[in-house]
């Protein structure tokens, strides 16, 4: 039994993980400044993210986008073989 995917479902999935590990990048991974009222016992909102939190997250960001972009290359490779 052979399942067919349509290869739109592969490039749709693909350039998700593309943009989606960008903005990953671009707004969790990047440095924040220090704030000027930054008092960890009276902020609500909490403490920026830093460190090596900052670092999973460029980590992951770039992985999702390596991985994005080889589905949607191996989706295109395998579609334009034939």
């Amino acid at each position: 039994m052979q399942l067919n995917i349509p290869p739109i479902v592969s490039y749709v999935f693909g350039a998700i993980l593309v943009v989606f590990g960008a903005l990953r990048v671009k707004y969790l991974a990047a440095p924040r400044p220090q704030r000027e009222d930054d008092d960890p016992e009276s902020s609500i909102q909490g403490t920026p993210v830093r460190g090596k939190v900052q670092q999973r997250h460029l980590r992951w960001g770039v992985i999702y986008v390596l991985l994005g972009l080889f589905l949607v290359v191996s989706t295109y490779y395998q579609t334009h073989r034939r």
